[in-house]
């Protein structure tokens, strides 16, 4: 027996090197089973840990021999193993003292001889067992010692295996809930739609929470909260429901500015909330208000987690790191919900001032279709009026005037005059395939008309007053949703105005012209009363003239007011924030492309470029000496750790070479004491300075709207300036502008003439006269031309051919 234990006692120490090199718990539990079957040959043994779950159990942790157990868990009071968990001390079965019920836990095609059972103690404290099951011999208590002293080294080794295991698991688990937040943070603010940013919010919290459903509460008034959005299924409450001081949790907490835990499914307010529902009650809730830069914007709430159990500190924990990224994703999509109210409103007042600033006819339809398009992204809109009858189109917007025989045009009449048929406004909206409309005969119209135009949104709604039937205005896009709520709300209001104005220049057109006939029916008397011969002269005379003016060309020129600006601005700005260290440059210094203009303050950059190299240095020296030691496990986390601040390396390098604020193209600094800038704070994105190309210089030459059809890109100009008024500056037209602008009560179109600027002479904001030649036309054209037009435009809306 003294050579035996010997013997043993050696094996045990080759043992004990061997078990703790491993880290991991299931390959130290396999050495031990390993161990146990080499001092007993002809055995089986398998190492259990106890498993403190509700109930508790035995779990399997490693096995060896000839023997299988189907499942990795037995309960704690089964057979044999639960004598062990009551008497915590060693036990010897034989196996013909054995039921098989006793051991059931247990699978082998052998006899089993003897089943021993030696249990792991630390500090008196139970932590598992091992279990030998004899085949070859019969075990006897005395031949079981070694594998006590085994135990007695072995119990600590599994028990410090288990914490390594458990504090990885919360590294791994802390790391994962990192990376979750960041992604969070992205996904929060990746739109500032508000339509389109509560349901992203509401979906991200409950994937991490892993709860039944998740409400988001938005702020009303001071004593009221609104349902805004939710993700999941809540039948005790409608998305839309209100909620005011004093009437539950929500409220609760928006009043207090705490967060709330309520895990009892008997509280008097879950009580209250699912009465009358039978399922997906509400058993557990928490809610933690919504606050950014000090103001409340909302509420937070979840209910029912979907494992079953109650929300705990940690899930309120959680949601509250969440609340504070989707505050300030919502603040910003607030912010930018009232910003375009108010552009709505500017555009209101301005469509305003020009309609009723005038009696012209074609004024106001071209400011009712064109001038919403500043805040409403529609493509197209249009207004047909009402004349002799009949709907006629009128204006479209991006049209100085509605073309006969256009294409796109000749589809849109038809359905205006279709949709002047209904008293009520009309909406058509296609998503993919599904058009949504209320009517069957709607659907088969502008299944067709969609498909030919290429829009997917149509609204319409008529212009009509106490008197009648005006006219009717439209609007198209090519996104089935570009009218918001606050959108429709502006061209309710448009519309009226838009009614009162129309009405009010188509009464003035209707004025009798008998002022403008009169005079000409004395003219025509008076001739007829002349001699026949002093008539054929005068008529000799009239064809002359006509002739001349018809046949004989002349240069045709048009000119208006010009003013040079730079053929290419480009706005200086830096990459990253910060306090600008040093400029380089002086205002009216000449620049190269890519040349640093000024430096900022580096010391952040530079610091979190030194933490970011160390801590890639640590983990990358750890991750070696984890493989090094063959601890996979570790060597895994630290090569992702390793990568991650490998990355942040790259990331703060990048940074710190966007401190350099460089000149985006080569020209001139324009910007006044661009100096003075040293020490003063920059945002990314904040206007440093401005550089201009003075190679060459654009001249804006602003032509009446009766004359930029005549103009084309190549055309040669003439500019004379106020600045130089002995030198004329001559050029070709690059550029004719596609839309006008509004300069007091007439439209100007401006022809932008690039002319060469090497010596630098010109600068912007000279002004003066721009002349644009537009080939040869006959005398009559060139000089009749302009009253030509007004008759023309008089005779067609009087006539109305």
């Amino acid at each position: 027996m003294t050579a035996q234990r010997s013997g043993s006692a050696e094996v045990s120490g080759k043992f004990l090197s061997t078990l703790f090199r491993e880290q991991e718990l299931h390959a130290r539990a396999a050495l031990i089973a390993q161990q146990a079957c080499e001092l007993f040959p002809d055995s089986a043994a398998i190492v259990y840990l106890l498993q403190p779950a509700d109930p508790a159990c035995w779990s399997v942790k490693a096995s060896a021999g000839d023997v299988h157990l189907e499942s990795d868990t037995v309960p704690l009071d089964s057979g044999t193993l639960g004598m062990l968990a009551d008497q915590r001390t060693r036990l010897i079965f034989s196996g013909s003292e054995l039921r098989r019920e006793d051991y059931a836990h247990l699978h082998t095609r052998r006899t089993l001889l003897t089943l021993c059972y030696l249990p792991i103690l630390v500090d008196e404290e139970l932590i598992g067992a091992l279990e030998v099951a004899s085949f070859g011999l019969p075990l006897k208590s005395s031949d079981v010692g070694s594998l006590t002293d085994l135990l007695e080294y072995s119990g600590p080794a599994l028990l410090s295996s288990l914490k390594y295991e458990e504090e990885r698991n919360s590294h791994l688990q802390s790391i994962s809930r990192l990376a979750q937040l960041y992604d969070i943070e992205k996904v929060f603010n990746s739109t500032l739609e508000m339509d389109a940013l509560m349901p992203i919010i509401t979906s991200k919290v409950r994937e991490i929470l892993e709860a039944q459903a998740v409400n988001l509460w938005m702020v009303k008034d001071e004593h009221e909260l609104l349902l805004m959005s939710r993700d999941g299924a809540d039948p005790t409450l409608e998305v839309g429901s209100a909620q005011r001081s004093g009437e539950g949790a929500v409220a609760e907490v928006s009043d207090t500015g705490e967060s709330r835990i309520i895990s009892d499914p008997q509280d008097e307010y879950l009580q209250r909330r699912n009465a009358g529902i039978t399922e997906g009650a509400v058993f557990s809730l928490i809610a933690t208000p919504l606050v950014t830069q000090g103001n409340q914007v909302g509420v937070f709430e979840a209910i029912n987690k979907q494992n079953g159990a109650a929300f705990d500190e940690d899930d309120l924990f959680l949601l509250n790191s969440v609340a504070e990224a989707a505050a300030g994703a919502l603040n910003n999509a607030a912010l930018l919900q009232a910003e375009r109210k108010v552009q709505i409103l500017e555009t209101l007042v301005k469509v305003s001032a020009e309609i009723t600033s005038t009696l012209n006819l074609d004024r106001v339809l071209q400011t009712v279709v064109n001038v919403p398009g500043t805040v409403i992204p529609y493509e197209r809109a249009a207004i047909a009026l009402e004349q002799s009858g009949k709907l006629r189109l009128r204006a479209v917007s991006g049209m100085a005037q509605v073309l006969p025989g256009d294409r796109d045009l000749a589809m849109l009449e038809p359905v205006l005059q279709w949709a002047a048929t209904s008293k009520e406004p009309i909406s058509v909206t296609q998503h993919g395939d599904e058009i949504k409309t209320d009517s069957d005969d709607t659907r088969r119209r502008f299944s067709a008309y969609f498909e030919q135009s290429g829009m997917r949104a149509f609204h319409s709604f008529l212009l009509a007053d106490e008197e009648g039937r005006i006219g009717i205005l439209s609007l198209e896009s090519r996104d089935p949703d570009f009218l918001s709520t606050a959108h429709q709300e502006m061209l309710q209001v448009l519309g009226a105005q838009a009614t009162v104005a129309l009405r009010n220049a188509s009464l003035y057109k209707e004025v009798p012209f008998i002022g403008l006939l009169e005079p000409l029916i004395q003219r025509k008397r008076r001739f007829l009363a002349l001699e026949k011969r002093k008539r054929t002269v005068y008529i000799a005379i009239a064809a002359a003239l006509v002739l001349f003016l018809v046949v004989f060309p002349f240069p045709m020129r048009v000119e208006g007011n010009a003013t040079t600006t730079a053929a290419h601005l480009a706005q200086v700005q830096p990459a990253v924030s910060g306090v600008v260290r040093q400029v380089y440059v002086r205002e009216g210094q000449q620049v190269e492309a890519g040349q640093i203009l000024a430096d900022l303050e580096d010391w952040d950059y530079r610091a979190a470029l030194a933490a970011a190299t160390a801590k890639y240095s640590t983990a990358s020296s750890e991750m070696n000496r984890a493989l090094a030691t063959n601890d996979s496990s570790e060597a895994g986390i630290q090569r992702a750790t390793a990568a991650y601040w490998g990355s942040e390396v790259e990331r703060d390098k990048q940074r710190l070479d966007r401190i350099h604020i460089r000149a985006p193209i080569a020209g001139w600094v324009t910007t006044p004491h661009i100096e003075d800038f040293t020490g003063r704070h920059l945002n990314a994105g904040e206007t440093f300075g401005e550089i201009i190309d003075s190679s060459q210089s654009g001249v804006d030459v602003a032509l009446d709207e009766q004359d930029v059809g005549l103009v084309r890109a190549g055309a040669r100009g003439a500019i004379k300036l106020e600045s130089f008024p002995n030198r004329t500056f001559r050029g070709d037209v690059s550029v004719v502008s596609p839309r006008s602008q509004v300069e007091g009560d007439k439209r100007f179109f401006y022809a932008r003439v690039t002319v060469p600027n090497a010596d630098g002479l010109l600068r912007p904001g000279m002004q003066g006269r721009g002349k644009i030649s537009v080939g040869l036309r006959p005398v009559g054209f060139v000089i009749l031309r302009r009253p030509a037009l007004w008759a023309y435009a008089k005779l067609w809306s009087w006539l109305g051919w």
